[in-house]
């Protein structure tokens, strides 16, 4: 079972070693953050937590579901591609 610590890890490894990877991994986060995230502690830019459970119910079908870093991957680059 995949935890989402060991998919941070995952990919922050994958990261490392790939920095056009890196790149696309962080427009993707920055996209995904929580607005006015620096009104709320911890003032980080992370996303929603209902918004994550929503889109891992639509994604995989289960709301406490743990993407395979593959997918994660796969959609990073997607998203950041140029057409």
């Amino acid at each position: 079972m995949t935890t989402w610590t060991r998919l941070t890890t995952r990919l922050a490894w994958r990261a490392v070693r790939d920095p056009r990877l890196a790149a696309a991994l962080l427009r993707v986060a920055w996209r995904f953050r929580r607005r006015e995230w620096y009104r709320r502690p911890p003032f980080l830019p992370l996303p929603s937590a209902d918004y994550i459970r929503w889109r891992m119910y639509t994604a995989y079908g289960n709301d406490a579901a743990v993407p395979p870093s593959e997918d994660v991957v796969r959609y990073a680059r997607w998203a950041v591609r140029k057409p």
